[in-house]
This record gives C-alpha cells, sequence and structure tokens, in this order.
C-alpha cells in the first residue's frame, strides 16, 4: 500500500486505526507499529499515526481528559467518524466541547454515512462551526455508488469539503490512490480546489495549522437534497 500511494504522487499517510469499542486503541503500542513500517518504507513517504475516532460516551470522557491522545500526530486536529445507525442531536455538543478542549474535529466520510447522505444540511452546519469536513476520493469517481458520489458532490457544491482522503484499506479496491478523484475536482470545480483539497490543507493539518482554504458553505435551498 506504501508503494502504490508514493507511486500515486502521495507524500504523507496518516494511519487511522479505529478507536471503538470493538477495537482497543492502545497509542503507545500502534505508534511501535507506526515507526518500525516507517524504517521498511525509508524515504518513499512520511508516516503519521491518527485514529478513526467514534463519539460514544466514554471515548468522549476520555478524549476530553487526554485531549492528544487521539490526535493525529503532533497536530490539534482529530478524525470522528459518526455511526451508520444514529447521530444524535447531541453531537453538535460534542463538537463544540472538542473544540473546548482545542480539538478540531474532522469529520469522515459523511457522503457514505446513510443518515448524513440525506441530511446533508447537518454537515454544512457542522463546517460552518468549524468543523473540517473531509471526502472519501473514490466516492467522488463513483466507487460508493451513485448516491454516495451525489452526496459527495453536492457537499462540494456548497462548499463544504476540506479533505480528500483515500481511506485506503487494501492493494484491489480500497486502494491508496487520490490521482483520480483530484482530476475529477478539477475539472468540475477548479484546479485551485483540487490543489487545496488534497495538498496545501492536508499538510496543514498534520503541521497543526489553521487550513488555507475553508471556505464559508453556501447557505442556500436545502430542498434540493444529494437524493432529491
Amino acid at each position: 500500500m506504501c508503494r502504490m500511494a508514493a507511486a500515486d504522487g502521495i507524500t504523507h499517510q496518516v494511519a487511522t486505526p479505529h478507536a471503538n469499542d470493538r477495537y482497543h486503541y492502545d497509542r503507545a503500542y500502534l505508534q511501535g507499529l507506526v515507526d518500525h513500517l516507517q524504517g521498511l518504507v525509508g524515504d518513499t513517504l512520511k508516516l503519521s499515526l491518527g485514529c478513526d475516532f467514534h463519539l460514544s460516551y466514554d471515548n468522549l470522557q476520555d478524549v476530553l481528559a487526554n485531549p492528544t491522545r487521539y490526535a493525529i500526530e503532533g497536530s490539534h486536529y482529530m478524525l470522528v467518524e459518526l455511526s451508520n445507525y444514529s447521530v444524535p442531536p447531541q453531537t453538535t455538543d460534542c463538537f463544540l466541547k472538542l473544540g473546548d478542549r482545542g480539538i478540531t474535529s474532522i469529520i469522515t466520510h459523511p457522503e457514505r454515512n446513510p443518515i448524513l447522505r440525506e441530511r446533508p444540511r447537518r454537515v454544512v452546519e457542522w463546517a460552518e462551526q468549524g468543523c473540517v469536513i473531509q471526502v472519501t476520493g473514490a466516492a467522488l469517481t463513483g466507487f460508493w455508488g451513485e448516491r454516495t458520489r451525489r452526496a459527495a458532490h453536492w457537499l462540494l457544491e456548497h462548499d463544504a469539503v476540506h479533505v480528500l482522503a483515500t481511506d485506503a484499506h487494501d492493494t484491489e479496491k480500497r486502494i491508496p490512490v487520490l490521482s483520480t478523484a483530484r482530476e475529477a475536482v478539477a475539472e468540475i470545480y477548479g484546479e485551485e480546489v483540487a490543489e487545496a483539497l488534497v495538498e496545501s490543507n492536508p499538510q496543514a493539518i498534520v503541521n497543526s495549522q489553521p487550513l488555507p482554504y475553508f471556505p464559508r458553505p453556501v447557505i442556500g435551498d436545502y430542498r434540493k437534497t444529494p437524493g432529491g
């Protein structure tokens, strides 16, 4: 996967193991694995450790007490994955609490979440309050199906996407390739937006800096949803 990513022009990858009831998140152990892999990869690309954080009650209490434990290595940004089965109203309050502890939430693949896909206004509202929105690159090119593709483009049209990611899992289906998604964004939304989503914004995140591209989300007619 590292070789494939490097061949596609990727220079920095963040390992994002899940932190939930099923997968125990042992930061020290996982950092050791990343360090070992970095030694094997050498200068081919840079590796960092983060996680895909699930907003359970226990997780939230732990991260509020230990705000750097789950963040992307050396930064104040943390990837947050929301449940496919329930996105409660208090989720917004959770993001605010994390912000009070200095953590900027990066909401991962909302276009693939069946609840948010039908209610994308919630995603736009989170972007308005300062959350970073990350879309899976392959969603834009149809890998995840037409409804997901439409949802991803809808968010882009409403200026509510800040990062494209591979969310790679293997070398056959969910592959570590971003170039095709970058080309799709450049063709429709322009080269400047494409560059921001795959280069300047991700670079700012791993450097714990403000995002250079953070447009004010479009507050338009939300009656026209991705599935509409």
